[in-house]
């Protein structure tokens, strides 16, 4: 039965395939290579080729089949299944990578970084974001830049937008539209752009290279973005997002959709002279190309290279239907575009030429895949015809030997070996030497003099420029950290240093570069110099990209005489590379941090400064020393303002309001003592939460004074509270709601006593119902009651001191909310004063209990002295009745 099944289904399924109008016969076959098509596709497959040979069936035949109707079903299903397959695979393109990333909070001057990796075979990258930032965009330009939060991207190592203290080069404050970026220049000059609540950026390979990527989103730049500070006021933000990336199943598939094909050359490697030539060509026939449409090739450079030589050979034009006679082949530009990384177009490229003229050479190409584009246009204005144009391509690129470089491969180059410092609380920290017989250190430092190029460019007769180039590998790893270049000579330094990643650097070609104190790349957001002059330089490429970098020396040579031989210069100058985690060591004014970034894939380096520097490399002094002193002052002796309320509570016998005022305001000067440097009697953490829960305390208990309570439930409301206040000490002491909650809290402390108040004093009458209906219908009886709950509480205040009480607890308030990071320690000093001012103000206006007669009531002092008299005088009477 199952045999018969079969052998009807596959001759249902070959008359659908048979007939040439049905709309499946290319698809299907497309599908016979997918590895996830299902049995009956690939069946259908081998069929349709078998079928040349075979008689076509007839669908009507199936007509006498009992199971007509469960063939019709089944050959559905699978030909929706096939168009389902065919539909999922029609553009070649799969899911390499996708990160989800959870909720994540950025306070004040918090930074996150995002790293993502895209392989060569990469089609589209998309991240999407989701945040609660809300603000106007029209008003982005108005806002303060280094407050704003943001987003940048860079390539190759994470973002750093505040290197400098006044740099915002690349900040873009136009909002991200229709997920797009500007992304020219990402390469060394990262970009930044305003965070929004709702992020979707997609880049494809048409528009950045593959690689390492890093996005960095930073809640406020600046200098004080590294400054520790005890309390970040300002507003955060949380995120959380995804980012995917899509790559192409073939290596010969590329472009957005991964629907561009490209072409690969055959090469062959030939030995010269001057060093090796590699030249690729085409095989077979020549490709050919119609008028305005385009060739994609792909070029893989491994190693440094010289340069790359580009042509073209052969062109023929064949043109249809000319109007005036044949077409001139020297009218048609056969345009070239290339581009390092990625897809080449005419709108998109690094360099361009017509090769059907002069070939296109390009100097010192970065290592990585180059992407060459081949266009044809026609300047004959004659021809109104197609035009396909065939020619034969060709490349050369040459390569010197390892230890050569320029383009007669004379010039010095040297592969510096990479020494491992011994700190393995520091990673990735080293420094280079050059594996060379010529030189020897047993230090960081080397001789630059015995490695120096003696041939010259021979711009003149007595002196000459050579070049000696320096290969540095910086690790993957160590790209959150930054490379440090120093040179130092006894005489005057006339060497140029040029730095480039994956070339070597020429002189209009270069990453970074430094000739004098006038003449170099300070400007620049990623380089950075330090303590210059004629004897020495010293400089830093902060966060390094991980990869080859080349370093180029430039020189002098001088002649001494005609046969060519030279001296040597009579100075000594030594150089060192090395990489380093945190410029200058933080400047001594700071500590290097190491952190991984949120995939968990790298580590990167930052400065954490101490209380008056700021910066990546700590150097920005944010306050002077004098001022610094003054501040400390400030927010230390501030505090004895609780002396106030500490010596009322202790007049008025207070007493466990008398230990928490002065307990308070001591341990607050202890905290900040410790925050402004100068001296920690604890641990940082025990004196902030000390500080705070204190000062919870303290302003509740101000509030439970003002009722007239026994101490009983005096100690139960103190007991309750103290447990509240621990637990918001304990778990975000500095969120500006906590100022809200104690004042709710203590406020409730207040009602609570006025309300046992209020019931123990009319608790001592008896009430019968007859009575108490009487008093709520005599109008007469509720406006004397309340008339006596009126006088009774205007007599228990000071009413002068209350409203003074309740100002300062405002100018309090205010202070809180004024306090930013450049002011607070005046506000917060504020604070301090306003506070305890407003709690002795507050205590000091509750007058004592008022008796019957209008004189105060000591009640426990006189009833003691009645029982004392009463008894003494008992006994002597006793006694003389005995």
């Amino acid at each position: 039965m199952m045999r018969r099944w079969r052998k009807a289904d596959e001759r249902w399924l070959q008359a659908m395939v048979v007939r040439p109008d049905n709309g499946f016969n290319q698809n299907l076959v497309f599908l016979s290579w997918v590895p996830s098509t299902s049995d009956y596709c690939s069946r259908i497959s081998r069929k349709q080729f078998q079928m040349e040979k075979k008689t076509n069936y007839s669908i009507l035949g199936c007509l006498y089949s009992n199971q007509f109707y469960l063939y019709i079903c089944v050959g559905s299903l699978v030909i929706c299944c096939c168009s389902y397959e065919i539909h999922a695979v029609s553009n070649d393109s799969f899911t390499l990578s996708s990160f989800t990333y959870g909720r994540t909070v950025l306070r004040p001057f918090d930074w996150r970084y995002i790293r993502v990796d895209l392989p060569t075979w990469f089609s589209s990258m998309t991240i999407s974001l989701e945040s609660d930032v809300d603000f106007d965009k029209s008003r982005i330009t108005m806002a303060d830049k280094s407050n704003l939060p943001m987003i940048c991207a860079r390539e190759g190592s994470p973002p750093l937008p505040d290197t400098y203290n006044t740099s915002f080069i690349g900040l873009v404050m136009d909002p991200i539209l229709n997920g797009s970026l500007a992304i020219e220049g990402l390469q060394f000059f990262e970009k930044c752009y305003p965070m929004q609540k709702n992020v979707l950026i997609k880049l494809t390979n048409e528009q950045i290279s593959p690689g390492v990527w890093y996005f960095g989103l930073f809640n406020g730049i600046g200098s004080m973005r590294t400054q520790s500070k005890m309390i970040n006021r300002g507003s955060g933000y949380a995120f959380s997002g995804n980012v995917s990336v899509e790559g192409c199943l073939s290596p010969s598939i590329s472009g957005q959709f991964c629907n561009e094909t490209i072409d690969h050359l055959s090469c062959v490697d030939q030995k010269s002279i001057q060093g090796t030539v590699t030249s690729c060509r085409n095989d077979g026939e020549q490709p050919c190309i119609h008028q305005n449409e385009s060739k994609l090739y792909s070029l893989d450079l491994l190693g440094v290279t010289e340069e790359i030589i580009i042509s073209a050979t052969n062109v023929i034009s064949n043109q249809t239907q000319p109007s005036n006679g044949a077409n001139n082949v020297s009218d048609i530009i056969l345009m070239c575009y290339a581009r390092h990384g990625s897809i080449s177009s005419p709108s998109a490229h690094d360099y361009s030429g017509n090769i059907n003229n002069a070939p296109l050479v390009i100097r010192s190409p970065k290592v990585g895949r180059w992407y060459i584009t081949i266009t044809t246009l026609n300047l004959s204005n004659e021809t109104t015809g197609s035009m396909n144009v065939c020619y034969s391509l060709e490349w050369k690129l040459l390569r010197c030997p390892i230890d050569k470089a320029g383009l007669n491969c004379t010039w010095e180059r040297y592969t510096l070996q990479t020494i491992m410092r011994k700190n393995p609380s520091v990673p990735f920290e080293s420094y280079y030497l050059p594996a060379s017989d010529k030189v020897s250190s047993n230090s960081a430092n080397f001789l630059v003099e015995p490695l120096l190029s003696n041939s010259s460019l021979g711009q003149s007769q007595s002196q000459h420029f050579a070049w000696t180039y320096f290969l540095v590998d910086i690790p993957s790893g160590a790209s959150g950290g930054s490379i440090h270049i120093r040179l130092n000579s006894d005489k005057k330094i006339n060497h140029e240093i040029y730095a480039s990643y994956g070339a070597q650097p020429i002189e209009d070609k270069w990453d970074y570069f430094y000739a004098n104190s006038t003449s170099n790349s300070n400007g620049s957001m990623f380089f950075k110099l330090y303590d210059s002059d004629e004897n020495s330089i010293s400089f830093y490429i902060v966060y390094v990209r991980g990869g080859t970098w080349s370093f180029g020396v430039k020189h002098l040579t001088s002649v001494s005489n005609a046969s060519g031989s030279q001296s040597q210069s009579q100075s000594q100058t030594t150089m060192s590379i090395s990489i380093e985690r945190c410029p200058r060591r933080c400047s001594s004014h700071g500590t290097c941090q190491n952190n991984v970034e949120m995939s968990g894939l790298s580590l990167y380096s930052y400065c954490w400064c101490d209380r008056t520097h700021g910066g990546f490399d700590c150097s920005v002094e944010i306050v002077s020393h004098q001022g610094h002193i003054w501040q400390s002052v400030s927010l230390i002796a501030s505090n004895a303002a609780f002396v106030f309320p500490a010596y009322w509570a202790l007049r008025q016998k207070a007493f466990a309001e008398w230990v928490l005022y002065t307990s308070s305001g001591i341990s607050s000067g202890l905290y900040h003592a410790c925050d402004v440097g100068t001296w920690c009697a604890l641990s940082f953490r025990v004196l902030q939460f000390m500080d705070f829960w204190l000062s919870f305390m303290a302003v509740v208990s101000t509030f439970v004074y003002l009722a007239d309570i026994d101490e009983g439930l005096k100690r139960t409301i103190h007991t309750v509270v103290a447990i509240l206040t621990a637990l918001m000490a304990e778990n975000g002491p500095t969120r500006s709601s906590n100022i809200i909650l104690v004042i709710a809290i203590g406020a409730a402390g207040l009602l609570v006593g006025f309300s046992v108040e209020l019931l123990r004093h009319y608790g001592r009458f008896s009430f019968s119902v007859e009575l108490f209906l009487n008093m709520l219908h005599s109008w007469q009886t509720i406006k004397e009651w309340c008339r006596n709950l009126i006088k009774t509480i205007v007599k228990r205040f000071r009413w002068f001191f209350v409203v003074a009480g309740f100002a300062a607890l405002a100018m309090a308030a205010i202070s809180w909310n004024l306090e930013s990071t450049d002011s607070y320690w005046f506000w917060h000093s504020m604070w301090h004063v306003s506070i305890y001012t407003s709690s002795f103000l507050f205590i000091y206006s509750k007058v004592n209990a008022i008796n019957r007669a209008g004189e105060p009531e000591n009640t426990n002092y006189e009833l003691t002295r009645q029982d004392s008299f009463s008894r003494g005088q008992d006994q002597r009477e006793n006694g003389r009745v005995r």
